[in-house]
């Protein structure tokens, strides 16, 4: 990325229950790579409590995130989307993302989330496994992809055993890393390569 670019936020959802360990790659390069980074919850004034007890109060509400003020959505896994509709919104908000063109990343529960929506029906997608996407009665099952994250359409998707996957597929759609650097930062976080970590050193010299 070019030093000094300034860029429009990332803006992550948070919510109760949220999945700690599946965005913290990629808000974490992302913000290295100059983006900031603003969470999103359904009421600002409302604190969340993620899985690991971790409070966090929303930067803005839902209702006032717009596409165009944004360079991506992230929505990571979560008990309550497979315990109701609480987190219907989130799915609807990235329906407007997508048509506006503008990218969207989920992982785990989010995926489902999604497939409700009919977000997956049309585009390459992947999650925690097919039968956990089945259960949601989507008609999308034709397009799953079995792959630790997968981008299609202004989508990626991933399980929730993949968040450095996750982050990679995050990281290159908005070209934080690109080509021998990305592979580099993927090996060196899935595969702790310390010849990766040379090539990455040797890209800030």
């Amino acid at each position: 990325m070019t030093a000094g670019r300034t860029e429009k936020p990332v803006h992550l959802a948070v919510y109760d229950t949220l999945a700690d360990w599946e965005s913290g790659h990629a808000t974490a390069h992302l913000a290295r790579g100059g983006y900031g980074i603003r969470t999103v919850g359904l009421d600002a004034g409302r604190t969340v409590t993620t899985i690991g007890g971790v409070r966090i109060q929303p930067d803005l509400a839902l209702d006032d995130l717009r596409p165009e003020d944004s360079s991506l959505l992230i929505l990571t896994g979560a008990d309550l989307w497979d315990a109701g509709d609480d987190l219907a919104p989130f799915a609807r908000k990235a329906r407007a993302f997508l048509d506006a063109g503008v990218p969207v990343a989920a992982i785990c529960g989010a995926t489902a989330g999604l497939a409700r929506e009919g977000l997956l029906d049309d585009r390459a997608h992947t999650s925690a496994v097919p039968m956990y996407l089945d259960a949601t009665g989507y008609k999308g099952g034709e397009r799953y992809v079995d792959a630790d994250a997968v981008t299609d359409g202004g989508l990626i998707t991933a399980g929730p055993t993949e968040p450095v996957a996750f982050a990679r597929e995050v990281l290159g759609g908005l070209g934080v890393f690109e080509g021998e650097l990305l592979d580099a930062w993927y090996r060196l976080f899935h595969d702790s390569d310390v010849t990766a970590y040379e090539t990455l050193q040797g890209a800030q010299e």
